[in-house]
């Protein structure tokens, strides 16, 4: 963002999940960042450990259903606390299901939509079966319940049970039977997990306050429609703080005099707060929504957690270049590519004749946006989920 005379450069570097108004809040907020951090770190230490969790119970009666149905209200597992030593005596302590789903020959199905039904709350969690075939919901009522298993090409199968207070209950293997094909139902209950998803995303904020929409903190991230990227991408590009930090950057280039041919007082503040705000727009919504609908991949960055802290580098920097597709494999980041050359380059509309350097810079401009955003990436990975609110937790241990 630093270079040819230009204290703040154009183009290129307004990727769709990283971009420089991102990347600039992020900087001013890194000191603030790391003294909240070590914060936590001190007040984590007090913690204590708790009793013993409650021994797995016997597995309840199993009945494939008749015909598939849809799933209403569900909505993706809310992550709590599996440490069993949380959980204290009294019957209003919440409990935790899990279980893995497999075929009549033991192999684990992935990707299977489960649906848990508290039948005395009347309320509902749903999530999608691991690659291992395991699923897990947390902060269940103590009573009855009901969870119900859609997967593609098999029967459903419907299961009720009663789960005491604060009781951890694993199931032993579902087993569904080859049935008839349920891909339309599977997929609406898919795009129903990820609408709630994102809503929690939206609700994501440094310190509460600059938005961090672009990042998947979930165990298990659902793909999104090119609907939800369209409406993610302008939640992101119409959010006060956004216009904000366009101001705030605006101010600065004035003030230094970068792009000098939008002159000077409140007119050449406006060009440039206009040209800033059409990098964020642009650079989010052909990113962040039309290249993505188009070569069907994840915007997102999709948060690791786990692993060694050079894989989890090494994974956060690769983001740039690889991402998830949506049909949950990994393949070249094109959109992110692609979208932020497009970017750089639709930017010569807008900007100064004067900066109009020419090709070259523009590949110069994405090279240096690419590597914001991996910087951006790391600060995700590794510091950035301390100091935002409303995150799920990742740090469930695996069955």
């Amino acid at each position: 963002m630093f270079c040819c005379g230009e204290p703040w450069r154009r183009g290129g570097g307004r990727g769709s999940r990283h971009g420089i108004g991102e990347i600039c809040a992020l900087l001013m907020l890194l000191a603030a960042s790391a003294s909240l951090v070590a914060a936590q770190a001190g007040g984590a230490s007090a913690g204590g450990a708790g009793s013993s969790q409650a021994a797995p119970r016997s597995s309840p009666q199993v009945a494939p259903e008749s015909s598939p149905q849809a799933v209403h209200d569900a909505g993706p597992a809310k992550p709590g606390s599996m440490n069993p030593g949380n959980i204290s005596p009294g019957n209003d302590n919440p409990g935790n299901i899990s279980g893995i789903v497999v075929d009549q020959d033991g192999a684990v199905i992935s990707g299977a939509a489960v649906t848990l039904t508290q039948t005395q709350v009347g309320s509902s969690q749903a999530c999608i079966s691991a690659g291992d075939g395991w699923f897990h919901f947390s902060n269940v009522a103590a009573g009855g319940y009901d969870i119900r298993i859609v997967a593609a090409g098999f029967a459903p199968l419907k299961q009720s049970g009663s789960l005491g207070a604060g009781e951890w209950l694993t199931l032993p293997p579902l087993q569904l039977a080859v049935g008839a094909t349920i891909q339309v139902e599977a997929a609406e209950t898919q795009e129903q997990i990820a609408t709630e998803q994102i809503h929690e995303q939206e609700r994501q904020r440094l310190l509460g306050v600059v938005p961090n929409f672009y990042v998947s903190y979930e165990k298990h991230p659902m793909p999104l429609t090119s609907r939800q990227k369209f409406q993610l991408a302008w939640k992101s590009s119409i959010d006060p703080v956004q216009f904000g930090i366009n101001g705030v950057t605006a101010g600065i280039q004035q003030s230094v005099d970068a792009f000098s041919g939008y002159g000077r007082g409140a007119q050449g503040y406006a060009k440039r707060f206009g040209a800033d705000t059409a990098d964020t727009w642009v650079g989010t919504f052909l990113g962040g929504a039309i290249l993505p609908s188009l070569l069907k991949q994840d915007p997102r960055y999709l948060y690791k957690g786990t692993g060694s802290k050079p894989s989890r580098f090494f994974y956060a920097v690769a983001s740039v270049f690889i991402c998830r597709g949506d049909n949950w494999r990994w393949q070249p980041n094109y959109s992110n590519l692609l979208g932020s050359l497009g970017a750089g380059a639709i930017s010569n509309l807008y900007y100064p004749a004067s900066n109009r350097q020419g090709l070259g810079l523009t590949f110069e401009n994405t090279a240096i946006g690419l590597g914001g955003s991996a910087f951006s990436a790391v600060l995700q990975e590794f510091l950035l989920k301390h100091v935002t609110p409303h995150t799920p937790d990742k740090d469930l241990p695996q069955n």
